[in-house]
């Protein structure tokens, strides 16, 4: 046999084996079901969540309306401002401290409030004052709106009052950026931080506590000892509570002595419903590491997760900018709830009254992961 034939011999041999190998990591490939859900569903994911929910001009924003006087011209301002597709009226209120309970509870972005005496004033060429308030607590919410409000006012106005040509407005509007006046991005984003952070560590850390009992080959010694599945369970998370209140002492005490993020409200009852977010992602994390197979599926499913809790929780986008299906699955999510409490802790001095429906929901996440967890463990072991 010629150099030459030995060559081409080599050669067909080399693709030869190349091909076998990749037929067998094909096959391998299409047995591992999980792994190629994941691959086919992250990009489709990652395109509908971007393409339909993510919206950084964010329109019809929840408002609420204090009218101290019942009047047309209090009337067409309030059609004027909604014309304007910034703002969506869904609270009307009496009070002041009304006004200020919703901001502080986040169940609306602003407030408008036409005072007594408004439409006189305007009548006897005053220039009274029309506040708006804004939760400016994420500026990218708060910011489109308050920078168009009195160009677009002044326009939609034109023809609702006779203010001359040019137009000139005959009241004065006074926009008051509430919890962070300056539009600081550190005081967004550093509570954020702490949430997603601990989302992230969380879901991981005990994803991969199972399965890798059942790589290890432990599991069988696990299940030879006189214990419990819901021993097994809290003895595996409680650890990692411990952690998660080491990483968020960490990232608060960063925000607060690095970047000067407040601490305006209660540090124990931030602690308090902390435990529950964390108690409710190590949950949703040791669901996984019981449908997992092994560690990578596990890592797989973390990270399925983790993304629509990034981009629908209100963390890099404004929540009610969002269609109202998406919403709605970021209303499911443990971390929506908790951006919604830490933020309104540290930078509003938020009571729990003010935090009772995000607390709520909180505690019926808990209860119904955990009641998953116990469950698809049990059956793991059986």
């Amino acid at each position: 046999m010629s150099a030459t034939e030995t060559n081409n011999g080599g050669a067909r041999g080399f693709w030869r084996r190349t091909y076998a190998m990749l037929v067998k990591e094909f096959l391998q490939l299409g047995r591992d079901r999980v792994s190629f859900a994941m691959i086919v569903m992250l990009p489709i994911m990652q395109l509908l969540l971007f393409g339909y929910a993510i919206n950084t001009t964010p329109r019809h924003l929840p408002t609420a309306v204090l009218l101290q006087e019942d009047s047309d011209l209090g009337r067409s301002i309030l059609k004027a401002l909604q014309n304007t597709a910034y703002f969506r009226f869904t609270r009307e209120v009496h009070t002041v401290a009304e006004f200020d309970s919703l901001l502080e509870s986040g169940k609306v972005l602003f407030g408008v409030e036409i005072p007594r005496g408004f439409e006189r004033g305007v009548r006897r060429g005053d220039k009274p004052a029309l506040l708006v308030a804004a939760d400016a607590t994420d500026p990218v919410a708060s910011g489109s709106a308050l920078g168009a409000l009195g160009q677009v006012v002044q326009s939609a106005l034109k023809h609702d009052l006779q203010v001359g040509d040019p137009p000139e407005m005959p009241f004065e509007i006074r926009a008051h950026a509430r919890y962070n006046p300056a539009a600081e991005s550190r005081l967004n984003i550093v509570p954020g931080l702490v949430g997603t952070i601990l989302t992230m560590t969380m879901l991981i850390f005990t994803a991969l506590s199972v399965t890798r009992e059942i790589e290890r080959g432990t599991m069988e010694n696990l299940l030879a000892m006189p214990i419990t599945p819901v021993e097994v369970m809290l003895g595996k998370i409680i650890p990692y509570v411990l952690v998660g209140f080491l990483q968020a002492t960490i990232i608060i005490g960063i925000g607060y002595f690095l970047f000067q993020v407040p601490i305006l409200g209660s540090l124990t009852m931030l602690a308090v419903l902390s435990t529950l977010f964390i108690a409710a992602n190590l949950s949703i994390g040791y669901t996984f590491s019981t449908i997992a197979q092994n560690q990578l599926q596990a890592m797989q499913m973390s990270m399925m997760f983790f993304l629509p809790n990034i981009l629908l929780s209100g963390f890099m986008f404004p929540f009610a900018g969002m269609p109202v299906w998406a919403q709605w699955i970021g209303e499911a999510l443990p971390l929506t709830h908790y951006i919604r409490i830490v933020r309104a802790i540290m930078l509003k001095g938020a009571s729990l009254e003010n935090l009772q429906y995000d607390a709520i929901a909180l505690c019926v996440l808990v209860l119904v992961a955990m009641t998953i967890a116990v469950t698809r463990f049990r059956r793991t072991l059986d």
